[in-house]
């Protein structure tokens, strides 16, 4: 009884293990490499479960599938205009061939490694055709960043593509200035900055010196015509005033200038004024009945 137990027992757990030591499943974010003795036999590329020989026959080696990002250690370069920067850049790859990417770099940090050197080696032949202003500057029109790109991506790919990756695009991820050349690059950047202020200031005030001349002009053209408006009516008045004092005048010419010469006495005579008239002016005969009496 006891061996047949052990047989009902054993028998089970064998075949656990057989079937975990044959049969595997494959991610759908995975390649698997299939390998005998360690050298590799067949590659799986699609999803699902499959078999192989028991360990240590065959082995499966696992890659994956999904995208990557590399990035580069910063790096010091030299512009064409024979300025140094640093540069960080990054990588974005995927594998295309899991038997070529196994047997060349075997893993994913092998892959970095051998990035670093191509990335290394190829961005600083490139960035030897730019010019500074190029790859740094405020000005969105003169900037060649894209085009760098393009011809960094294009030159990699072509050179990792020997190894079962491809690379999608390179790009850069930070453009720095030496300590030693921060100060001196700042201070350009300052003036270029200033410099640009002051030809702003500049045409704004030219352009606040028409506007005010124009204003001033028409400030001028608007006081004439109302100046001349108002002599109009200020001539038009006295006209009809003269008129009206002349028809006054015709009706009763002695009550006329009696009115005339009461509006003289308001203009003249004040508190504490002192006239002194001869005895037969227009004026001292309202003021003195008397005189005007012997008269």
């Amino acid at each position: 009884m006891t061996v047949k137990k052990s047989l009902f027992v054993g028998l089970p757990v064998m075949a656990i293990v057989l079937v975990t030591l044959v049969f595997f499943t494959v991610d759908m974010t995975e390649y698997a490499i299939v390998t005998q003795f360690g050298a590799p036999q067949r590659v799986i590329m699609e999803p699902g479960l499959s078999a192989k020989l028991p360990d240590p026959v065959q082995s499966v080696i696992k890659l994956d599938r999904r995208v990557q990002l590399y990035d580069s250690p910063e790096i010091e370069y030299l512009t064409k205009d024979k300025k140094n920067i640093l540069v960080q850049a990054y990588a974005v790859w995927t594998i295309s061939d899991p038997l070529l990417f196994y047997k060349s770099v075997k893993t994913l940090e092998g892959a970095s490694v051998r990035l670093t050197d191509i990335v290394t080696s190829d961005l600083g032949s490139i960035l030897g055709r730019y010019e500074l202003p190029e790859l740094v500057t405020t000005q969105s029109e003169q900037t060649k960043l894209d085009e760098l790109s393009l011809e960094a991506t294009k030159l990699i790919a072509s050179r990792v593509s020997a190894y079962g990756y491809v690379i999608s695009d390179v790009r850069l991820k930070m453009i720095n200035f030496p300590e030693a050349n921060r100060k001196s690059v700042f201070q350009r950047m300052r003036a270029e900055r200033q410099q640009i202020a002051r030809q702003l200031r500049s045409e704004g005030t030219e352009e606040a010196t028409k506007i005010r001349a124009a204003a001033d002009a028409e400030r001028t053209t608007i006081l004439s015509a109302s100046m001349r408006d108002a002599e109009a009516i200020r001539g038009e008045g006295e006209a009809k005033a003269i008129r009206i004092y002349a028809a006054a005048y015709g009706k009763d010419p002695q009550f006329y200038k009696f009115l005339r010469s009461l509006e003289a006495y308001d203009k003249v005579i004040t508190e504490g004024t002192t006239l002194i008239l001869p005895s037969n002016s227009e004026l001292f005969k309202y003021l003195n009945p008397d005189a005007n009496a012997l008269r």
